[in-house]
């Protein structure tokens, strides 16, 4: 912690009452003081480079290159994925890959290169390692997407972990994406992004970071190819990204930079290459397949905090039912708890929990509970004297229990590294599940408190089981999140194996979406805001958490109607379509806005129902595929450099397009349209791209265009499942995928694969089998028959 840190913990004495507040300050100069006797000194340091390569070792799926002062292994596994690794250091353990690493490629062949140097030549990639340890990643036609130079590390001389750095470079055409829950995306312009989960204690705007998710995976989009490059360390770090320059015509392109620096951990990498749907395949191949959410999780919810009990989640759910509002989940945040006790519910404002939560389940709603790490730290509490007995919570290196200050007070952490602490956890979810809760989610698990705005509540010195191996929270804090949702999302599945957890969690890492999903946390009210909610939900979903969203409207003051509306019909297209009352925000109901709000949110929540099935399909495809719901609009073309640089819409799925307004005073907005014949869904006029295109946005609608033969599964009047069918361009042929849900089950249900083509001035619908095409036997409904072409 430093002076930064203090200043934020005094601030806090006037903004939480003076009692807490004073608690805040002495947790401050307590955690500072217990880094002071916990951490190492680092003192001298030496700097070290591989040195020049002396001997080879050829092996499965590459081999292993000796400098003379490093080690490199290279292995090439069978899906084409490239790691490597400095210093002995190895795939496995690492918190981000599910199951065991895969297994080598035996066709990749380790040979020598020009210049004393060596490749590995696989199927898909050619990695080329110089005798000086810098390696290249290049296509099979030999065009070079990333080139990383020789690392560089850090040694105290007493002993301990080294810091590091690894610069590389890119094609000048490149463009960054990813590194987690990034506001100011999605593309990363230049600058330096922290690698550290953080709540910035505030609500944030497109220029804070780092903010509550941050991953050290890079999705790199050029003309040659896409590559998703994953340096497997949650310590803390930074990357400082350059965008190139090519040289006009001149030959003199200027490469694109990434200079990551680590404050410990192994250097160890993975990297994989193709298009952009190939990188996420391979991507959750690694590190896991996205959780399939119930059906239910897919509608509209609302979350309650602070606006009192029972009495007000019914009105909650009778107000929208009086007008005919969908809505599927009622949240509650913490102060649904006794004192902010987790687990405790408080039974003068939900005297009769159980008895709610199955009335609202008969009206097809859902109750959801927040659930956070801090455990009031007072004898007597059920919870705390259940982890005290067996040993769960978070230690420093003297041996003492580590305090915060969080919502109960006084609190302590759970050790979540630890197997024994996360299934005593889950444990607590019984409860939870028996009082008629549906899902949970996760806040304040950075883990953060009212101590340590911009910090972890946690000291750096803090011990950690780090699954046996031991560690402290320099290495944890990272992953504090991922382990925490893990043991709820492993309750849930224990205690009804045959049905689907709903879980959301504010923070995690690399791999969190074997979990469940995130939302935004306290983003700005403001149309920065709002452009900064759509940067977020699209960059994860390009590190392969594909089911995220914001809170609409923001997280507090309250919005113009129409900021509101706007915010509410953008996310009415998200995966994860939330909003929200609460102290800090105000009656977020969009009734609150008046009757003409109330008429075009009330459109945008019956499109959402109609979209249903559509939206459950997408669920089903980024299970089996990684391929996120909502996708920049190079997913399918990222040679095209004007959609690359688009931040401004997105598709969902590869039917749908959907262009938000993100500035007030809107009524007509430009859309930059890929290839092809795209309908308005609504006027049904045609615009063909690739082109830039201006579209009406009035009040009641934001944009949202469909491709031409696109297959769109929707769910009709009597509530079945209908085809909507897009006219494909004349001489053209589409299609789609459609999923069918069978319920809130682990039934894999199949994938229906539709075509569509004219015949005898009709459109034909059929689904392909292995034998051949059959009939559509689900009904259909053509659209686009009578569209007119746009008159710019």
């Amino acid at each position: 912690m430093d002076g930064r840190d203090l200043v934020r913990s005094i601030k806090a004495v006037g903004s939480v009452g003076t009692a807490q507040g004073l608690r805040t300050v002495r947790a401050a100069w307590r955690r500072r003081r217990v880094d002071a006797l916990g951490l190492p000194p680092r003192g001298a340091e030496r700097a070290r480079v591989p040195g020049v390569l002396q001997e080879v070792r050829p092996g499965p799926g590459g081999g292993v290159l000796r400098f003379s002062r490093s080690e490199l292994r290279v292995t090439v596994t069978v899906h084409g994925a490239v790691f490597w690794g400095w210093d002995g250091a190895s795939a496995e353990p690492s918190y981000a890959l599910v199951g065991r690493c895969p297994e080598p490629d035996p066709r990749a062949v380790l040979e020598p290169d020009k210049d004393g140097g060596w490749r590995v030549v696989a199927e898909r990639v050619t990695v080329v390692v110089s005798r000086h340890g810098a390696v290249e990643v290049r296509t099979p036609g030999g065009v070079t997407l990333r080139r990383d130079l020789p690392p560089r590390w850090w040694e105290p001389v007493g002993g301990g972990a080294a810091r590091w750095m690894q610069r590389s470079e890119v094609a000048a055409d490149a463009r960054f994406f990813g590194l987690g829950g990034r506001a100011s995306g999605p593309r990363l312009r230049d600058g330096t992004y922290r690698l550290w989960n953080t709540d910035p204690g505030r609500a944030f705007g497109p220029g804070e970071d780092p903010l509550y998710i941050t991953m050290p995976v890079q999705l790199v989009v050029s003309d040659a190819a896409t590559h998703l490059v994953f340096h497997d360390s949650p310590w803390d770090g930074t990357v400082t990204l350059r965008e190139g320059r090519e040289g006009a015509g001149s030959g003199h392109d200027r490469a694109g930079t990434s200079d990551l620096r680590m404050e410990g951990g192994p250097l160890r990498c993975w990297v994989m290459t193709g298009t952009p749907a190939r990188v996420l395949l391979v991507w959750a191949s690694l590190t896991g397949a996205a959780a399939l959410p119930p059906s239910w999780a897919l509608g509209h919810h609302h979350a309650v905090r602070g606006f009192g009990g029972e009495q007000e989640v019914r009105h909650v759910v009778s107000g929208h039912g009086h007008r005919h509002l969908p809505l599927d989940a009622v949240h509650l945040g913490s102060d649904h708890y006794d004192g902010h006790r987790v687990f405790t519910v408080d039974q003068e404002a939900f005297p009769r929990l159980p008895q709610l939560a199955e009335d609202l389940r008969r009206d097809g709603v859902r109750l959801v509970s927040v659930v956070e790490p801090a455990v009031g730290a007072a004898p007597g509490g059920a919870v705390y004297d259940g982890g005290t007995a067996v040993e769960a919570f978070v230690r420093d290196a003297s041996g003492r229990l580590v305090r915060g200050v969080a919502r109960p007070g006084e609190a302590v952490f759970p050790d979540f590294t630890h197997a024994r602490v996360r299934e005593w956890w889950g444990g607590l979810y019984e409860e939870g599940a028996a009082q008629g809760f549906a899902g949970f989610w996760h806040d304040m698990n950075e883990p953060t408190s009212f101590a340590a705005f911009g910090e972890s509540t946690l000291p750096r010195s803090a011990r950690h089981a780090l699954e046996g191996r031991g560690g402290d929270h320099r290495e944890a804090h990272n992953v504090y999140a991922l382990c925490m949702a893990r043991a709820g999302y492993e309750a849930a599945l224990a205690r009804a194996p045959e049905e689907r957890p709903f879980l959301l969690s504010r923070s995690g890492w690399a791999g969190m979406q074997r979990y469940g999903g995130t939302w935004s946390g306290d983003i700005a009210t403001g149309w920065p805001g709002l452009r900064a909610s759509l940067s977020l939900v699209m960059g994860l979903g390009l590190c392969g958490v594909p089911h995220s969203g914001p809170d609409v409207g923001g997280s507090e003051g309250t919005p113009s109607p129409e900021l509101y509306l706007r915010w509410f019909q953008m996310a009415a297209y998200l995966p994860l379509f939330r909003t929200h009352t609460s102290p800090r925000a105000g009656r977020r109901e969009p009734w609150e806005f008046g009757p003409e709000v109330l008429e075009h949110a009330r459109v945008a929540l019956v499109e959402r129902r109609r979209l249903l099935p559509y939206f459950m399909t997408l669920a089903h495809l980024a299970r089996r595929t990684g391929a996120p719901y909502v996708r920049p609009l190079w997913w399918s073309a990222p040679e095209d450099r004007a959609l690359r640089d688009c931040e401004d819409a997105f598709l969902l799925g590869d039917a749908l397009l959907v262009a938000p307004v993100l500035t007030p005073g809107t009524g007509r907005r430009a859309v930059q349209l890929p290839r092809g014949r795209w309908y308005d869904t609504v006027t049904e006029r045609v615009h063909e791209g690739a082109a830039q295109v201006f579209v009406d946005a009035p009040p009641a609608r934001i944009p949202v265009l469909a491709r031409a033969g696109g297959v769109v599964p929707v769910r009709g009047d009597d509530g079945g499942l209908e085809l909507e069918v897009w006219a494909p361009a004349p001489g053209r042929t589409g299609g789609g995928l459609v999923v069918a849900d069978a319920g809130d089950g682990w039934d894999e249900p199949e994938i229906e694969r539709y075509v569509t083509r004219w015949e005898d001035g009709k459109v034909i619908v059929e689904r392909e089998h292995e034998d051949g095409t059959v009939a559509a036997a689900r009904p259909v409904r053509v659209r686009g028959l009578g569209g007119r072409s746009a008159q710019m």
